[in-house]
């Protein structure tokens, strides 16, 4: 025997209520419309469902228990319901994120876990790769953003890009570096220390090597290379070793006292930290959130590197 669920719901609401008129008010119905409904659910039944006589209105036990699972229906639909407004806020869903390494572990990661605070429900799976691989991931709609540095867009690719951040390298060190201790730092005297290379695949690495060339060196003494930022960090840390990195990693490790920025201009990269999107994906609310978010804490980032540099790095 099938019933139809409807039936259930008005028998529910009419039990809930304690009255026809009522159950009926309750669901925007009539009293009239229920009244047959209840009457068809009895036919079909072939058992009464309220006792006769009895007001207010008392269920059967059978009526009773029809009358459950009537409002198991009404609150699976309230839950459908809160879903769907959730997701169309943006309060529920899934982001797919891929970006650089260096970016995603010293910026992104902790952007991500600021932006969960609030929108709790949302659940982000993150993935690393550098450009060709992250525009691969968004062709073939693999990942919904992506986030790393490009010099040129190729018109064509589908994809769009917005700016979060201009492009700025800096040489990093341990906080106790001889060269910081130096009256008057001298870029020559970078040669004279190892240096510690980016991934064969990262643009950092022809940063360093314009580095080296505007140095007037075509070398420059590597001793570690390959590694991710902690790998970095921890052998900056305990060597007087130097590297390449974006001004912004350096810039939000500044509270953990482990590395910080050599007060030497660098030449900078052609290129800026952008978020990378299809053009035509269709859009998702958690991921528009989700890079609103991002655009809006590095603006606020960027603010705080000019005023940094202005006061204490390089002088205002």
């Amino acid at each position: 025997m099938k019933i139809d669920e409807r039936h259930l719901v008005q028998l529910a609401a009419v039990v809930k209520a304690g009255g026809v008129v009522e159950g009926a008010a309750m669901l925007g119905l009539t009293q009239p419309a229920v009244s047959r409904t209840l009457a068809l659910l009895e036919k079909r039944v072939g058992e009464p469902l309220f006792d006769r006589g009895r007001r207010p209105l008392q269920p059967t036990p059978l009526g009773r228990e029809l009358a459950q699972h009537g409002m198991a229906v009404i609150a699976a639909s309230r839950k459908a319901t809160e879903t769907i407004d959730s997701f169309r806020l943006g309060r529920s869903g899934v982001v797919r994120v891929g970006g650089t390494p260096y970016f995603m572990d010293g910026l992104i990661a902790g952007m991500a876990a600021d932006f969960q605070t609030i929108h709790a429900d949302v659940r982000i799976e993150q993935s690393y790769g550098y450009i060709s691989d992250l525009k691969q991931g968004l062709t073939l709609g693999q990942i919904d953003l992506a986030i790393c540095p490009i010099d040129l867009l190729d018109e064509g690719s589908g994809l769009v890009a917005q700016e979060i951040l201009p492009g700025r390298n800096v040489i990093a060190c341990r906080l106790t570096h001889p060269l910081l201790m130096s009256r008057k730092l001298r870029p020559a005297s970078l040669l004279e220390y190892p240096w510690i290379a980016p991934p064969p695949t990262s643009p950092l690495l022809a940063d360093l090597h314009s580095l080296l060339l505007s140095l007037g060196a075509t070398e420059a003494k590597i001793r570690y290379s390959g590694g991710s930022l902690m790998n970095v960090v921890n052998y900056l840390k305990g060597s007087d070793a130097l590297t390449v990195l974006p001004h912004s990693t350096v810039f939000s490790m500044r509270n953990d006292r482990s590395i910080t920025a050599l007060p030497l201009p660098i030449p900078h990269p052609e290129r800026a930290l952008v978020l990378l999107r299809q053009k035509d994906a269709p859009g998702m609310p958690a991921v528009e959130n989700f890079a609103r978010h991002i655009a809006r804490r590095f603006k606020e980032l960027k603010h705080l590197i000019e005023r940094h540099e202005q006061a204490i790095v390089w002088g205002g």
